[in-house]
């Protein structure tokens, strides 16, 4: 009888970083450049009507379910994460920690949105600070996150840094302003639902100069003393995607 050749991690080839890279950015059957663009689109559009309607005095729990209203009025019935509002102190945390409950937007404070619906099977996800009021650090807060989201993806496109090296690029640019780059919230894959199917590893530790259309760049910043911050993401697209 044959012996049967039995696999050893000795003989078995090592993936390249470009192996890795391709398998990190496959897609999913379903996935078309249409698809996620419109995905976008209501995403974008979405925020802009959520944030329309936040305003002092509200509670937060109550923002967050206007917020959920405000995609199912939009067809965006689903969400592949939990939809988000964070008022005041709350914008210090990482997603993944629970708000702390009965916080209220003041008339001079700091509020974001993250909210990630699906459409027609495509994953949305966007979110951006907004400051209320005439506190000058608030504005310059989300100001400075929306404007480190396209320095570093004018710094992707121009000069094809690796996720990695815009990530660290990002830290020093926030250190520089005053600010903590919060690392808990890497950057991440986006496709045609589910991208974790596909890969779940962060942008901040990808290793090649990630793709168009692949990724979302996440930058939340925080006051490295005081009990606030700001949150901008938005998918990694060329110039032509946004009007600035």
């Amino acid at each position: 009888m044959q012996d049967t050749l039995q696999a050893s991690p000795l003989l078995s080839p090592t993936p390249s970083s470009a192996e890795e890279a391709a398998l990190a950015e496959r897609v999913g059957p379903a996935f078309s450049v249409e698809g996620m663009l419109a995905a976008r689109q209501a995403t974008r559009k979405a925020i802009t009507a959520i944030a329309a309607r936040v305003e002092p005095g509200m509670l937060e729990e109550d923002a967050v379910a206007m917020a959920k209203g405000v995609l199912h009025e939009s067809g965006l019935t689903l969400s592949w994460h939990p939809t988000r509002v964070r008022f005041g102190r709350n914008t210090t945390r990482a997603m993944r920690q629970p708000s702390e409950a009965g916080v209220v937007l003041a008339p001079d404070d700091l509020f974001f949105i993250d909210i990630a619906p699906r459409w027609q099977g495509f994953e949305g996800d966007g979110g951006a600070a907004f400051a209320v009021g005439q506190h000058e650090p608030y504005q310059r807060c989300a100001s400075d996150a929306q404007a480190l989201f396209h320095e570093l993806r004018g710094l992707w496109r121009e000069d094809g840094l690796t996720g990695r090296a815009l990530y660290e690029h990002g830290r020093q640019w926030a250190q520089a302003r005053g600010w903590v780059l919060n690392f808990d919230l890497p950057g991440h894959r986006i496709s045609d639902f589910p991208h974790a199917a596909i890969h779940t590893g962060a942008l901040a530790e990808f290793d090649a100069a990630p793709t168009s259309m692949r990724w979302i760049l996440e930058i939340h910043l925080r006051h490295p003393e005081l009990p606030f911050g700001a949150f901008f993401e938005d998918m990694l697209l060329e110039d032509e995607y946004f009007e600035r």
